[in-house]
């Protein structure tokens, strides 16, 4: 193992690679390499003030632009600089021009009221923080109908986070290719790859302490262009699923609010307590502590009242501790029953019986579909608690990945009633502690559709859905979440395949649940060690994952707020079965007291659970670029082995006095270890030595 100590210069700390006659580790290239900031940017001329204070026009030869403060506007776009004067953020309007001299300024607020072509609202208000963030609310309104506003964010050399869950998850943002402005509304990226995820928020910051949030009230469109360099930010209701407010006309405003502050981790903080609720309670300790353990990798459909009992039989045989067991499709004998099958289950209160005095908490696979063979079909049809077709009068019949159902229209008070009263029904009657409420993308609503209260923005419809499980929150997980931070159950990453790359595989676990974490969403569940374990999808042996790649995935999850296994250690060999079990030890006694204790602050800071390298050390330039690491809280670093074969990785230390789990104590830092040996039964942490 070679070390390689980062000297820091400037007064960005930018660190530098050291001596120690370690060898040099090229840095990987950047998601934007080549700078666009400050393109266009007037070098010399005469500059003509027209007002006083701190907004003025400056014209050079036939250019103009208005300057307010650290702000520049152009006619076709605008730049606004950091305190040092460095250009942070680019905004490029692309579907007009403004009038320059249409432009006026009282306070602290500069309006424009014509393009070259109409008539518009257009403002920038500068808004002053108390701490050392100054933010800036824009503003572009079109006065014309049915019409598209459109500006393009350049991301220059910047690194950028946040936005949405992915099916190829980078850390930071990593993009491809070409995309045309889609509808930023939640979706199911494992069935749907090029959409957007379940978790998503209007939200995105930068390694330059920029930070930029998209106003809830815009019929929002995502695009990009990858080798421009750009994000794309739309509005409009023509061809798409938002709707204008009841009884008003469809003009059209994009609003967006960018902060700027001294480094990303205080500007981030900033957002987070202006935009993002807190968590109304925390799950049960019991998460944090032990292991779920899910039927459905195992067993898939085939779940039934014998193979659940010898399976809670076999995690005891082999010493196991649980969180809860998790009864996973199908269990029912239609999809929309919401009882067992007694064909597949017996006897269930027996069953159950048995569960109890074994010391098993059990939670039940649920989801919003009710299908036509369902007997709760006719109590929903007739009791109008499904979506319906646009005449509001026929439930509208959607396609999911089982088949082809109704349903449930959470916006109406009464199926959420009803729907709530069930599973407090199966609670009562069984003992089931909470359940795993499966779906909720809009991906799964009609193309056309009519609910109970109308949707302006689809997405409402997912965060109704996991306000469903607030009441069942201690064991409960979701795997939607838009702008319902405040729901304080596990939010579920979709579905893993059994493989090892970014592209849903073990090494996009680390990068989504730190885009969730940043979303306002801390209470994260990585999914089943080792994957689903799908024909086609799985790499590794025919009847099992790779062991390795099972292993390495057990080792992460033992760091994460929650771990689930599905895939049991004991179907491999003895030797996974110990390391299954030293590291679900190590999750009880050293883990879960950190998780538990970083937990109870959430509800005030809206600090995640699982940070980033770089929040401690946000001007560290080498750590914006880290994706294999991450920390829980501030002191407690984590580097997993995430490569097939390998008994080795390099680990960077940020600044501080560092102590390894080996024992060794590192004060040299920030600093790269490179080739630092990590066996097979082991996952690399290292505590700050305070």
């Amino acid at each position: 193992m070679a070390t390689q100590p980062f000297h820091r210069r400037g007064k960005e700390g930018r660190p530098e690679q050291g001596g120690h006659g370690g060898k040099a580790k090229q840095r990987p290239e950047s998601w934007a390499s080549s700078p666009r900031f400050g393109a266009g940017v007037l070098a010399t001329g005469l500059l003509i003030a027209v007002a006083a204070g701190c907004c003025a026009l400056v014209s050079l030869g036939g250019t103009e632009k208005v300057k307010m403060e650290q702000v520049d506007l152009w006619k076709n776009r605008l730049t606004i600089q950091s305190q040092r004067g460095e250009v942070v953020f680019e905004m490029v309007f692309q579907t007009g021009a403004l009038d320059l001299e249409s432009c006026s300024k009282e306070g602290e607020v500069l309006t424009c009221s014509e393009s070259e072509k109409e008539k518009l609202r257009f403002s920038i208000q500068i808004v002053r923080t108390e701490d050392t963030v100054t933010c800036y609310d824009i503003q572009w309104g079109e006065l014309v109908a049915d019409s598209v506003v459109e500006h393009r964010m350049f991301w220059g050399d910047a690194h950028w986070y946040g936005g949405y869950e992915m099916s190829v998850q980078h850390w930071p943002i990593r993009l491809s290719g070409y995309q045309e402005p889609m509808p930023f509304v939640t979706s199911d990226v494992y069935s749907f790859r090029n959409s957007f995820g379940g978790i998503l928020e209007r939200y995105w910051v930068s390694s330059k302490a920029a930070a930029v949030k998209i106003d809830d009230s815009v019929p929002f469109h995502l695009g990009f262009h990858a080798s421009e360099r750009y994000l794309v930010f739309q509005a409009r209701y023509k061809d798409s699923p938002y709707k204008p407010p009841l009884g008003q006309p469809p003009f059209l405003e994009l609003i967006y609010h960018v902060c700027i502050g001294s480094d990303m981790t205080s500007v981030h903080k900033h957002m987070a307590q202006k935009y993002f609720r807190r968590p109304l309670k925390i799950p049960s300790a019991d998460i944090f502590k032990f292991p779920i353990w899910s039927t459905w990798a195992l067993y898939k459909k085939e779940i039934d009242q014998e193979k659940l009992l010898a399976f809670a039989r076999t995690i005891r045989k082999y010493g196991f501790k649980s969180s809860h067991v998790e009864i996973d499709d199908m269990y029912t004998q239609n999809y929309g029953d919401l009882d067992f099958d007694p064909v597949k289950f017996p006897d269930v209160f027996e069953m159950f019986g048995k569960l109890k005095r074994e010391g098993f908490n059990i939670t039940l696979w649920v989801h919003p579909f009710v299908h036509a063979n369902s007997p709760n079909f006719e109590v929903g049809k007739e009791r109008r608690f499904f979506v319906t077709e646009p005449a509001g009068h026929v439930p509208a019949m959607v396609r999911w990945w089982n088949g082809v159902g109704a349903i449930l229209d959470f916006t109406n008070p009464s199926a959420r009633e009803w729907f709530q009263g069930q599973l407090r029904q199966l609670c009562s009657k069984y003992g089931i502690v909470s359940f795993k409420f499966d779906a909720g993308e809009t991906c799964y609503l009609p193309e056309e559709f009519s609910t109970f209260q109308p949707l302006p923005d689809p997405s409402i419809w997912s965060r109704h859905y996991g306000e469903m499980a607030i009441p069942f929150y201690k064991f409960a997980e979701v795997r939607v979440g838009y702008r319902s931070q405040h729901v304080p159950c596990l939010v579920r990453i979709i579905d893993r395949d059994s493989i090892w790359g970014h592209e849903l595989g073990l090494k996009s676990l680390i990068p989504t649940v730190l885009t969730l974490g940043l979303l306002g969403y801390p209470f994260v569940l990585p999914d089943m060690i080792g994957g689903n374990f799908l024909p086609n999808k799985t790499e590794g042996a025919v009847d099992l994952p790779a062991r390795d790649l099972y292993i390495r995935w057990l080792e992460l999850s033992a760091f994460m707020p929650s771990m689930q296994f599905s895939i049991p250690p004991w179907l491999y060999d003895g030797e996974v079965v110990e390391i299954a079990q030293k590291f679900t030890a190590l999750r009880e006694s050293l883990v879960a007291p950190l998780l538990l204790e970083q937990a109870k602050m959430v509800a005030t800071t809206g600090d995640p659970l699982i940070r980033p390298v770089w929040w401690v050390s946000p001007s560290d330039e080498f750590a914006h670029r880290i994706d294999s690491q991450f920390l829980i809280g501030d002191a407690f670093l984590v580097a997993p082995v995430l490569e097939p074969g390998v008994l080795k990785r390099d680990i960077y230390l940020p600044a501080g006095k560092w102590k390894s789990y080996k024992g060794e104590l590192f004060t040299k830092t920030p600093v790269l270890l490179t080739d630092y040996p990590v066996h097979l039964d082991e996952a690399a942490y290292f505590s700050l030595v305070s």
